[in-house]
């Protein structure tokens, strides 16, 4: 594996956990019933 490949599965694992991350801090401050 090159480092382009492992920098952009590097990226796009941060964006998903970054984003997982953001949703559960969204929903523990602003819980909607659900």
């Amino acid at each position: 594996m090159d480092t382009d490949a492992l920098i952009m599965m590097i990226v796009a694992l941060a964006t998903v956990w970054g984003g997982l991350a953001a949703a559960v801090a969204h929903l523990r401050r602003h819980p909607d019933g659900s």
